[in-house]
């Protein structure tokens, strides 16, 4: 008697995972291509995002860069088809790597210069790089199931969602938080650091991606983001800036970002608060439609 009970029940979970199978395989048919792949962490929403991007339609427009581009969220942009694959604690190089590995590329990538001190996370590349036509067929069904779960999850904010509360925030004067202590800490580690010889190599990267990029037809801009007044004058970011204008003089290549340095704050010197972050992200916004246009 126990051991039919042990039969029925075996046969049971078979069954029910048949169908659970058989569930998973029909979203991936109806929606696979649309889904994007869990985070591997929770880390922060960066890796949410390069999910995204590795499984939807490719956008018009990708920001690339590190956090302090991460700060101008996608909600920000009135622009459609946008993504901004800016990675909080990394590399430009590393979203851009990923851009570049795809099949299809954006009409206009944006790359911050700012931090150019770090290499690319290979990892991270190289798990967004992977096609997937590559992923075993067998476990297909599960990570789609759990995909749409993600989606539903960390569905993003749209600009009409989040446009009142930006109207109020930048009817806000600018804050007036003391931020000397952070400030002072930055600077002290950027005129410490000497990251000359990676911030070249970086740079020597970084011209063969653009040029790899532009021959399939995208366009290519730079753009520099502004720290705090006692940060732009540091070893660090004098030496970044050298370095790449040096190797990218010409003003065509160099996104115009226009703005008034009085209105903008840095939580610690370094990374714009938010209501700065929204200052720079309309400036940009203002300017994508014309050079989507002029491409």
């Amino acid at each position: 008697m126990d051991q039919m009970s042990a039969v029925r029940w075996l046969a049971k979970c078979a069954v029910s995972a048949a169908l659970l199978l058989l569930a998973c395989g029909l979203a991936t048919a109806l929606f696979g291509n649309n889904l994007q792949l869990p985070a591997t962490t929770t880390r922060d929403g960066t890796l949410i995002t390069l999910n995204r991007y590795a499984r939807e339609p490719i956008p018009d427009i990708v920001f690339v860069g590190s956090s302090l581009t991460f700060r101008l969220k996608e909600e920000y942009f009135t622009t459609p088809r946008l993504r901004n694959l800016a990675l909080a604690g990394g590399s430009p190089l590393t979203g851009l790597e990923i851009v570049a590995n795809q099949p299809r590329l954006p009409m206009l990538i944006l790359i911050e210069t700012n931090v150019l001190a770090k290499a690319p996370d290979n990892a991270v590349v190289e798990r967004y790089s992977r096609r997937s036509d590559a992923e075993p067929l067998f476990f297909r069904p599960v990570r789609a199931a759990v995909a749409a779960y993600e989606n539903w999850l960390h569905a993003p904010l749209t600009h009409a969602q989040v446009s009142a509360g930006l109207e109020r925030l930048l009817k806000e004067p600018p804050s007036d938080f003391d931020n000397r202590i952070y400030a002072d800490r930055a600077l002290a580690q950027f005129n410490v650091q000497d990251s000359t010889n990676v911030t070249q190599a970086n740079v020597n990267r970084l011209e063969q991606l653009i040029a790899a990029i532009e021959r399939r037809g995208s366009r290519v801009l730079l753009f520099e983001l502004p720290y705090s007044q006692p940060l732009e004058e540091s070893q660090l970011a004098k030496n970044t800036r050298a370095i790449v204008h040096a190797r990218f003089p010409a003003p065509d290549r160099w996104l115009p970002i226009e703005y008034a340095r009085n209105d903008l704050r840095w939580a610690d010197g370094v990374h714009l608060d938010e209501r700065s972050a929204v200052i720079l992200a309309q400036s940009i916004d203002r300017t994508l439609p014309s050079l989507l246009g002029s491409k």
